[in-house]
């Protein structure tokens, strides 16, 4: 009878131990996995995450690819990049001041090396000056020293810089001040009395009315559509003109101002007072004489 009863007692134990170890195994599987969590911490890029995974190498280089920008892409090469992302059809359809500066200067640059195009030597000149100032002061004997930078494109970018320099440098040719319509009679009756085609000649001043600039706008007729102000007060803002003097011949020798030239000379004033932009005189060249419509008043601002 004793016997019957210790038989249950023994299994109940035996099955106790065996839950108890399958509870310590369980355990411990949980202890590796949570391990194996652990050392992946959150800072590690994505990277160093492959790394620890089952992937074969191929597949790591195939995923670092694909996460980093084509342009920055070891062996790529600009004609194989989309039009979208090349510096040169950017600059076209953006303009400069959507280019980051290593963008322009890969322009300048015009190719790159074996295995690097010209974006990434761009950025690594860049790197290596630290910037736009240290590049700015670098000679050609360092620039030569640069993997990728031979006499050629060594002597481009000490031309880019010396030509901004001069660029900052320069205020303006001044030829002349005018302070009278005889002044600008003066200027203008040499360079339009004998022109066989009526021209549109303008003289862009400062604000002491220093001549900055002088350029002929218009070739033909005045009744002509191609005469527009739009066309002078655009070369105006170029210029940074405060002023303007606008002149045209008459190639019949008569400076006697016609309809059309007196039409024009409104529009010319109204849009003046829109821009900010004077308009102190409008002559009329004739053979050997002109006409002043300010001085005949004609002009009415």
């Amino acid at each position: 009878m004793n016997q019957r009863h210790d038989e249950p007692l023994q299994v109940e134990a035996d099955t106790a131990q065996g839950v108890m170890a399958d509870n310590e195994t369980n355990m411990k599987i949980l202890q590796k996995e949570e391990a194996k969590k652990q050392s992946i911490e959150p800072e590690q890029d994505l990277f160093s995450v492959l790394k620890q995974t089952n992937m074969t190498t191929e597949e790591q280089r195939e995923r670092e690819k694909n996460a980093t920008p084509l342009v920055h892409q070891k062996g790529v090469r600009m004609k194989e990049m989309p039009q979208s992302l090349r510096p040169r059809e950017r600059l076209m359809q953006y303009g400069t001041e959507a280019l980051p500066t290593y963008e322009l200067l890969a322009i300048l640059l015009g190719s790159g090396q074996r295995g690097e195009n010209a974006v990434q030597l761009a950025m690594r000149i860049l790197n290596q000056f630290d910037g736009l100032f240290g590049l700015k002061h670098a000679t050609y004997e360092e620039l030569t020293t640069l993997p990728g930078i031979g006499p050629s494109k060594a002597l481009t970018i000490l031309a880019a810089i010396a030509l901004g320099e001069r660029m900052a440098q320069e205020k303006g040719i001044k030829n002349g001040t005018i302070t009278s319509c005889e002044d600008a009679g003066a200027y203008f009756l040499p360079r339009l009395k004998d022109l066989e085609q009526e021209h549109v000649m303008v003289l862009f001043l400062n604000m002491k009315n220093e001549i900055v600039r002088q350029k002929t706008i218009f070739i033909g007729s005045l009744n002509t559509s191609v005469a527009h102000p739009r066309e002078i007060f655009k070369e105006a803002i170029r210029s940074a003109a405060a002023h303007i003097i606008v002149a045209h011949n008459h190639p019949s020798g008569n400076p006697t101002p016609s309809k059309a030239d007196l039409a024009f000379t409104e529009r010319l004033v109204k849009v003046g007072e829109l821009v900010g932009i004077d308009i102190v005189d409008h002559l009329i060249i004739g053979e050997d004489d002109f006409v002043s419509l300010r001085e005949k008043g004609w002009m009415t601002n």
